[in-house]
């Protein structure tokens, strides 16, 4: 695998460790070239922070390469904040200028890659004779070697079909220990442009989580190559990529990059580690434990609460009846939720789904390590795989998808309504204001009528921005969301168990702290929730 260390390794390096080791990736003060603390730094120190900072920007750029139509010249192009770039000195320009914090940040984790880098390099001998593996990829270790052979498929037979209904998208990830994340980036950028691939890869030491969407020909390739890797083949299975239509043409580009978590959670996995998970249970072993739940309807107290992972405008639109849906906007929100409905959950048997699985893996051992559950289930491959095999399960509504498509239909059943008439609808849409990133449940008819925006104020702002163009600075955060509450409590609520297998009809609240035009009030349908159904699209993250 290749080396992250600059040409100059030895000694010198103990004191670039010994400053950037301990970098916080969130703070920028640390990591800005024109801050004091680089103006500090020794001459050798500076050299390592220049080689990173170089490393790092050719990693950012690396990540924005297309293949260039076949009658140029040139080899390849760059594509970048829906802008084409023709040449090296404009998208460098263009990174310079446009996305520093990204190169930051991106610094400060080679840097950390630099100090692991170190502190294994005196026993890389001794590993090599012990570990196989390890010694292949030392000698195979650039990325062209694990591209698949194109050479029997022409471009437009790996092009050809990237529609929304020829097309695939690819839903996947991995937990296990990569020990060179950066070079797993830097392959994975390879091989989705060497098979026309958009979508998003996050990798990090804990593993790979990736939504990737193209041809047919392209996703069945890709899902070859992964399990053929020595890195992955042991870990993954056929089973584990979850498959839907769609195509290249989900996704505005491709984005691959290294990270702390493969999923944000907002916990170092050297503090909540993803081997300690719940239960894993089959799409068939979790219908008959979810069975068994409902089946307690009638009854005064359950020892099982059905958790939802997910974000409120994901089960907004599609939940398992039942379900207790905390009203969040992130999911690095979720431990806070834990730690302050705790009691909730106190001697309670938890069974925990979201779309994919990835997030019930450390959400689980999350909650696992607080002490107060009797057990924790986590659902096996998601949403996704449970609805593969219970289309009319126990699942009501549309799973919401991190993509252009919002949404994947199973069933015919509608549980969310226009946020202005109260008609059944689930299709979301952007809010019409550009400078707002909220997603909108607003029906057809109200559409017509113009109502178009998350809210009554952010319309009016519509308004202005339209009649005076030059006033733009408007905040990306809207005043609706502001006012809701960031972490919810459900201990001041009644725990009730469902009493119907359909979702009841929303419960109007008199709470004023957190009232707007755009806040309707839910119950679902085991717990009765004051939520806001604002929808900020620009913290989604994929399953």
């Amino acid at each position: 695998m290749p080396s992250f260390t600059s040409p100059d390794q030895g000694d010198d390096l103990d004191a670039c460790v010994l400053r950037f080791s301990d970098l916080d990736l969130k703070d920028t003060r640390l990591i800005n070239p024109s801050s004091s603390l680089k103006a500090e730094l020794d001459v050798c120190t500076k050299k390592k922070y220049s080689f990173a900072k170089k490393k790092a920007f050719a990693l950012f750029v690396k990540t924005k390469e297309i293949p260039a139509p076949s009658f140029e010249c040139k080899d390849k192009w760059w594509k970048c904040c829906q802008q084409l770039f023709r040449d090296q000195i404009s998208i460098h320009r263009h990174a310079a200028t446009q996305h520093a914090d990204e190169i930051c940040h991106q610094t400060a984790s080679v840097l950390k890659q630099l100090a692991v880098t170190l502190n294994t390099s005196k026993s890389l001998k001794s590993e090599v004779n012990r570990n196989p593996l390890k010694e292949y990829f030392i000698y195979n270790h650039e990325v062209s070697a694990w591209l698949p052979d194109l050479s029997c498929f022409s471009p437009d037979e790996l092009i050809s079909g990237q529609g929304s209904d020829e097309g695939e998208v690819l839903l996947y990830y991995c937990y296990r220990d990569l020990e060179d994340p950066h070079w797993v980036c830097a392959w994975q950028t390879a091989l989705c442009q060497h098979l026309y691939l958009t979508g998003k890869v996050r990798i990090a030491t804990e593993g790979i989580n990736g939504t990737v969407g193209g041809s047919k020909l392209a996703t069945r390739l890709y899902v070859e190559v992964m399990l053929s890797c020595p890195l992955f083949k042991d870990y993954m299975c056929k089973d584990d990529f979850k498959t839907s239509k769609g195509g290249a043409c989900c996704f505005p580009e491709l984005r691959v990059g290294v990270f702390e978590e493969i999923v944000p959670m907002g916990i170092s996995p050297n503090k909540i580690s993803y081997k300690k998970p719940g239960i894993h249970l089959s799409p068939g072993e979790f219908h008959k434990e979810v069975e068994k739940f409902l089946s307690q309807a009638n009854e005064e107290q359950s020892d099982t609460i059905l958790l939802d992972c997910r974000n409120f405008y994901e089960s907004k639109i599609g939940r398992f009846q039942g379900c207790l849906a905390p009203d969040i906007r992130k999911f690095s929100y979720f431990p806070s939720y834990i730690d302050k409905n705790l009691e909730l959950f106190r001697e309670k048997k938890v069974l925990m789904y979201c779309t994919g699985g990835i997030r019930c893996e450390r959400g689980s051992a999350y909650l696992k390590a607080k002490g107060v559950c009797k057990e924790v289930f986590q659902l096996k491959g998601g949403i996704h795989k449970y609805l593969e095999e219970f289309p009319n399960g126990f699942y009501k509504g549309k799973l919401f998808v991190f993509d252009e498509r919002y949404a994947l239909s199973y069933n015919s059943d509608i549980v969310s309504e226009c946020s202005y008439c109260g008609a059944p609808w689930d299709q979301y849409k952007l809010c019409s204001t550009p400078q707002c990133r909220q997603l909108i449940l607003t029906c057809p008819a109200c559409q017509r009528q113009g109502f178009t925006a998350c809210c009554v104020t952010c319309q009016d702002k519509g308004r202005r921005l339209a009649s005076s163009p030059s006033q733009s600075s408007f905040k990306e955060e809207c005043e609706c969301t502001a006012r809701r509450p960031r972490i919810p409590s459900e201990l001041t609520q009644q725990v009730r168990l469902p009493t119907s297998p359909e979702p009841q009809p929303d419960v109007v609240s008199s709470d004023a702290e957190y009232s707007c035009s755009c806040v309707s009030r839910r119950s679902l349908v085991g717990m009765a929730i004051p939520t806001a159904w604002c929808h900020s699209w620009a913290h989604l993250q994929p399953q």
